[in-house]
């Protein structure tokens, strides 16, 4: 049998009596995972309290170093990480998907290991002089999503261990495996106890909302999710960042030239097989231009290979787990029901395995529809046309969703101005979840609050403290 990649930190994180995982591609089975308990989530917490005063005593420099081998030790692990989150997640290898997400985590962490908080000087006169000096918040509550579940969990981790907190981290009870091996290999370059993973369910999740010795949630999930955590942690007045669902809208305006843009639109809406918050959910065309929109996002779905992700010419590959299947399938019936056109897919591609769906264009479609009002998640994209911007701008702004909105056009004044109409926490031009690790992230609206990436991220992870004399 040939030795895998990935095998050795299966072996590290695996476990025998614990729940299975299963591969979303081919139902195999990849590993059996801990299920942690509410004592279990008390030690940890109480380990890295214990462990966070030493690391904050570390100051930057010390924490930097630590941290870019950190960076180094994903690096040389890369394959192995890659792979096994390819498994575990179904995305590809290729295209933007898991050795593109591998290399995320090593970028993120590189470059936020190089910033720090520095005093500001918010006041210099005679009689007031004044500073906005930066503290670690104590102990972060790291809970990841699903869908990129490495790359989260870095966001997460690494300005916190930054600034000098310590973490706790709960993935997803979905891709479990996959951050318990990223946290081993980080875990390597670190201090004992300064970064801890608690795999489980639910229950784990709500007991870091409600745990009294955690500062800071960060939190990558779904609305409502966001809503029960503020609602569990507001005894606590703990600290959260919140990134919740999007309904990202993208506007394309009349005279725009489609073929130069098709490709990023496409992957604007289909990378990680449409399994992403910031992705590209509905798009409004105007109607001089809506067919060959249509047709160009068409043949690109027809001509992207889709498949289990280990083989390396596919770009798309399967829903990660039913419930998200369920709910692409049952809006694309609705849509259908409602006289949509289905342009490319529209069935379950039960010849690839039961938890692939095609891309899937719904044209001739109208706000209202549900596949328009609500977040699909997945490879399925409707086209809505219009005929006035105004009234384009007012359904893009229509929805409580706010993550981020995209502007299609090739006269920058006009791209900008309307870009500027727009309610959304990112917003981008020709292009559609385009991230840095120095811009700035989060949304507004039902979308949650605060920001992430660059040092408003620092910020986000630390507790302002005001220095007079």
């Amino acid at each position: 049998m040939p030795h895998h990649p990935e095998t050795d930190l299966l072996d590290r994180v695996s476990v025998q009596d614990g729940r299975a995982i299963h591969d979303p591609a081919t139902g195999d089975l990849i590993g059996h995972t801990a299920e942690c308990t509410a004592e279990d989530l008390d030690r940890a917490v109480a380990a890295a309290r214990a462990a966070q005063p030493a690391w904050a005593a570390r100051g930057y420099e010390g924490r930097r170093e630590r941290l870019m081998r950190a960076a180094e030790l994903v690096e040389e692990n890369s394959e192995a990480l890659a792979r096994l989150l390819s498994r575990e997640q179904g995305k590809p290898l290729n295209g933007p998907n898991a050795r593109f997400e591998v290399g995320a985590c090593v970028a993120w962490l590189r470059a936020t290991a190089s910033l720090e908080l520095a005093p500001e000087v918010v006041v210099d006169e005679p009689d007031n002089h004044s500073e906005l000096h930066y503290r670690p918040a104590g102990v972060v509550g790291a809970i990841g999503p699903w869908n990129w579940p490495m790359m989260i969990t870095v966001w997460q981790v690494a300005p916190a261990l930054t600034v000098g907190d310590t973490v706790v981290v709960k993935p997803s009870e979905y891709t479990p495996l996959s951050v318990q091996a990223l946290v081993a290999v980080l875990a390597e370059a670190l201090p004992e106890d300064v970064l801890h993973v608690i795999p489980g369910g639910r229950d784990i999740g709500a007991g870091m909302a409600e745990h009294p010795g955690i500062d800071k949630i960060m939190f990558t999930g779904s609305t409502a999710t966001g809503k029960a955590i503020a609602r569990s942690s507001a005894d606590n007045l703990t600290r959260l960042t919140l990134e919740l669902g999007g309904n990202d809208a993208g506007i394309v305006l009349p005279g725009t030239d489609i073929a130069a843009h098709a490709e990023d639109l496409f992957w604007g809406a289909f990378l990680n097989t449409g399994q992403t918050c910031a992705a590209l959910k509905r798009v409004y065309v105007h109607d001089s231009q809506y067919d060959e929109v249509v047709d160009a996002l068409a043949r690109l779905a027809t001509a992207t290979p889709m498949g289990n992700g280990l083989d390396e010419e596919n770009l798309l590959g399967p829903l990660q787990n039913q419930q998200q299947f369920d709910i692409v399938a049952r809006l694309v019936e609705d849509a259908r029901a409602s006289g949509a056109r289905i342009v490319t897919g529209g069935e379950p591609a039960t010849d690839l395995g039961e938890l692939f769906y095609p891309v899937t264009i719904v044209a001739d479609v109208t706000d209202g529809t549900a596949i328009v009002d609500e977040e699909q998640f997945g490879p399925a994209l409707p086209v809505i046309r219009y005929s006035d911007l105004d009234d384009a701008i007012a359904a893009a702004n229509g929805l409580d969703a706010a993550l981020g909105a995209s502007v299609w056009s090739d006269d920058p004044e006009a791209a900008q101005q309307t870009a500027l109409r727009l309610e959304a926490g990112s917003i981008w031009i020709n292009k559609h979840g385009g991230i840095h690790p120095m811009v700035p992230f989060g949304g507004i609206k039902g979308s949650g609050y605060g920001l992430e990436f660059g040092v408003e991220g620092l910020k986000s992870v630390a507790v302002p403290v005001v220095l007079t004399r």
